[in-house]
């Protein structure tokens, strides 16, 4: 999961895609395309912009789910907090000792 996981951020449209889902999470892919276009000026296409997400789909980073004819993509922070702890380094120094 970590090599899916770190392809996916590796990509500097799929983090674009990451900052939009965090401001606004339970886009459709039109939405998405739009704020790309707009607010980034990325000019890629539809299916670009799904073979992204099927990429941060896999990291488990957006899940989607359906609601009649439309796709909602959600984003998906678990990952990244399994990659924190992963490698989290305890604090041994112990409480801090004042100089005065």
């Amino acid at each position: 999961m970590a090599d899916d996981l770190f392809k996916a951020l590796a990509d500097p449209t799929r983090r674009t895609i990451l900052d939009e889902l965090t401001e606004k999470s339970g886009q459709t892919l039109f939405e998405i395309c739009s704020r790309l276009a707009m607010k980034h000026q990325l000019a890629i296409s539809r299916q670009g912009v799904s073979q992204h997400l099927a990429v941060l789909e896999a990291a488990g980073l957006v899940e989607t789910r359906r609601e009649g004819r439309y796709k909602f993509h959600d984003l998906n922070t678990a990952p990244l907090r399994q990659i924190t702890e992963r490698w989290h380094v305890p604090d041994t120094s112990g409480p801090e000792k004042s100089t005065s």
